[in-house]
């Protein structure tokens, strides 16, 4: 299909957040031929860099921030990329195609891109206290790793990734540590009862303490907490708090530009709003998936997904029709697991264990999710291979009988083999 843009060199591209998204999409849209400007608008002044390593390995120092660098400054100017760092934007004016930052300057678009990803959510009327934390952004950690220098007592509100892996890191730096999750166990919103009982096993051999079916009524103290009260009158001392509760998508920009939205900005399966020269990918999109069709519309927090979305926005932008279709992906590092997820587990009939379950086996193991019996999503512990297989299985959305079954879950079964069976 030919380039639109290939015959309209001065058209300008505004891409609105400079993180895994934004920078995906304003490279790709170079590779696709588009030769206008292209700005890129980022709220903080750090050169873009990688986000997951924050709460795991910048947090516990083994890497730092110039070894999370998303792509060194030559390659935005090698591929004539304006950086607007340290910026953010006021309001969108979708007639008259134009932006107002924060610093006064007006910006002219043609098309124009909203990458502007999530925020963290906070504890009802949260006060600002100085030993009270939100793992977001690299200048999140840097304030936090200050508070780590002295070990001391963690309490760690929610028990979902982000309190687990900050949970993985303050043990190992010798803190002890309680988690509070308000649902009946942790991970409740993502994963089955059989990971999350096991990676609660992890950490408690770690020495975390996680106590569930449990909410924050008050945080006690002046300028710096001290305790944490919990709705049954129980009260943990604390001199750190990390409250990890969830995001909520950034679209406000969006909504008061007139832009449809809905707990997110509402994309096409091309990436566009509502706005056919408006387009948004990333955590801050409420998109359709044509392998999940039940689901409606679905919203993700991933890097994958931050990427593919903005690669596609990319193409799209550029004058091709391309749908975005890539399997959702995920990981998390606790302690030395790595666990990787596939697919959606928000809708399945059935699960189907592979290997133990048992964490003194150290062998690792994954589950299954079916839904008509295909494989819709899996979860995989220290399992890369198993991982790799089961993109493949729901990709092909194959029909498993009791036989197929049987083989995904023997751990000696070859799952090439038995893929190669079903195409």
């Amino acid at each position: 299909m030919e380039i639109l843009n290939a015959a309209e060199p001065k058209q300008t591209c505004v891409i609105v957040g400079a993180s895994h998204t934004g920078v995906s999409l304003a490279l790709q849209l170079r590779k696709e031929g588009w030769q206008g400007p292209i700005k890129l608008i980022g709220a903080e002044s750090e050169l873009p860099y990688h986000r997951p390593p924050l709460s795991k390995e910048f947090l516990a120092g083994s890497k730092a921030l110039d070894a999370m660098r998303l792509r060194p400054e030559k390659m935005y100017l090698d591929n004539n990329i304006e950086l607007l760092l340290g910026n953010t934007v006021a309001t969108i004016n979708a007639a008259e195609k134009s932006l107002q930052l924060t610093d006064g300057q007006t910006l002219s678009y043609d098309k124009l891109a909203l990458c502007t990803g999530a925020s963290v959510m906070t504890l009802p009327s949260q006060p600002v206290r100085d030993n009270v934390s939100s793992i977001r952004t690299a200048a999140d950690v840097i304030q936090l790793k200050e508070r780590l220098k002295t070990a001391g007592r963690a309490v760690i509100i929610g028990g979902g990734y982000i309190g687990l892996e900050t949970a993985a890191v303050l043990t190992a730096a010798g803190w002890q540590v309680t988690v509070i999750e308000r649902e009946d166990r942790i991970l409740a919103r993502v994963t089955s009862s059989i990971v999350a009982d096991y990676l609660q096993a992890v950490h408690e051999s770690h020495g975390v303490k996680i106590v569930t079916n449990a909410t924050v009524s008050a945080l006690a103290g002046d300028e710096t907490v001290n305790s944490v009260q919990l709705n049954d009158g129980s009260e943990l001392v604390a001199d750190l708090v990390l409250v990890g509760i969830g995001v909520m998508a950034n679209e406000q920009l969006a909504s008061a530009a007139g832009l449809e939205v809905d707990r997110g900005i509402v994309v096409d399966a091309c990436m566009r709003t509502s706005d056919s020269d408006i387009f948004a990918a990333g955590d801050c999109t409420r998109h359709p998936h044509k392998l999940y069709p039940e689901a409606g519309l679905i919203r993700l927090e991933s890097v994958q997904n931050a990427n593919d979305q903005g690669r596609t926005a990319a193409a799209n932008i550029a004058g091709r029709e391309l749908e975005y279709d890539a399997i959702p992906w995920f990981w998390s590092d606790q302690y030395d697991l790595k666990l990787q997820m596939s697919g959606l587990n928000s809708d399945y009939d059935e699960t189907i264990s592979r290997g133990s379950a048992d964490p003194a086996e150290g062998d690792g193991f994954a589950v299954f999710y079916l839904k008509n019996d295909k494989v819709v999503a899996a979860d995989c512990i220290a399992q890369p291979r198993v991982f790799m297989a089961s993109k493949q299985f729901i990709q092909g959305g194959f029909i498993l009988d009791a036989a197929s079954k049987t083989q995904l879950a023997d751990p000696d079964a070859d799952l090439t083999q038995l893929l190669k069976s079903l195409q």
